[in-house]
């Protein structure tokens, strides 16, 4: 046993290892937090952009269709289906209204035709260009559809050939055609049609996926007895022509920029006062729905044959 002596100090006890410091909220470096949450944000608008092209827009589409077919089916019944320019009450049928039911046995295609061509409208279904009349009428009438995002109605279009038969149902019965050619850029248009006679022209893009550059046409003749039916033509916009964007989505997409911007804010002060989890529980779904609404009103700035 050692003894101590008044010339031998007593030995101090070990020094414990001070803990690392516990890294906060507090010590982070702006210099990476506003690049970091910048990057965070377009990700998520990019994800929310392929998301909307893909399956939201999909299921938005099939939404679209069924709401459409139904009332399309009710105004079949109540004979109250647009056949022009003008519905019963004498008023221009506004655009997205549902005016016909398209069906190719060919390619396995059912849908239905909304009025109008705008991308937006698009995202529905199929689109009768306004200023041509309506299947089953004197004249070429023109309905255009997308090739990839939001259904793809159109996608298997240059699989048909000649004397496939396309059926398109309207306020005035069923109108039947056969496809008569399939035209690229560069093809010659078809012969000029006479008078009382009717022609469908069904287009859509060409190109790989999501990269149209180009139009398809599908030239199909009315086979059934032609329709009366109002004086075709008049003005169209042109967000409205084959292969444009619609330049009125710039309102909302800038509206729903100063929401995202709003609850950004909202996000990071909770984020600082109330907590981390209960700020992303509550947070989350309000942000992811801004991000979803905001990509998808920026598709409509995309080709409408997409």
């Amino acid at each position: 046993m050692a003894v101590l002596t008044p010339s031998q100090p007593a030995a101090a006890p070990p020094e414990e290892p001070a803990a690392p410091p516990t890294p906060g909220r507090s010590g982070a470096d702006a210099r990476f937090v506003v690049p970091g949450a910048a990057l965070t944000l377009l990700a998520a608008l990019l994800l929310g952009f392929a998301a909307n092209l893909t399956v939201l827009g999909h299921i938005e589409h099939a939404r679209a269709q069924q709401t459409g077919f139904d009332t399309l089916r009710q105004q079949l019944a109540l004979g109250t289906a647009p056949v022009g320019r003008l519905d019963a009450n004498g008023k221009q049928v506004g655009l997205g209204s549902p005016v016909a039911v398209l069906h190719i046995p060919a390619i396995g295609l059912r849908e239905v035709v909304f009025q109008g061509t705008t991308s937006g409208v698009l995202t529905k279904g199929p689109g009768h260009l306004r200023n041509t009349p309506l299947p089953g009428q004197p004249g070429t009438s023109t309905v255009l559809g997308r090739q990839w995002g939001y259904g793809s109605p159109f996608n298997h279009l240059d699989e048909l050939h000649p004397g496939d038969p396309i059926t398109v149902t309207t306020g005035q019965g069923q109108q039947q055609y056969r496809v008569t050619g399939i035209r690229r850029a560069g093809d010659p248009a078809p012969t000029v049609l006479h008078t009382g006679q009717g022609r469908l022209t069904l287009i859509t893009a060409t190109g790989g996926a999501y990269t149209p550059h180009g139009v398809l046409r599908v030239d199909a003749d009315l086979t059934s007895p032609v329709q009366p039916g109002p004086a075709a033509g008049g003005a169209i916009s042109t967000a409205e022509r084959p292969l444009e964007g619609d330049p009125a989505a710039w309102l909302p997409v800038l509206l729903w920029l100063q929401a995202l911007l709003v609850a950004v804010v909202a996000v990071t002060w909770a984020f600082r006062r109330w907590g981390r989890w209960q700020t992303w529980i509550a947070g989350l779904p309000v942000l992811t729905a801004i991000v979803v609404a905001l990509s998808g009103a920026a598709t409509e700035l995309l080709p409408n044959l997409l």
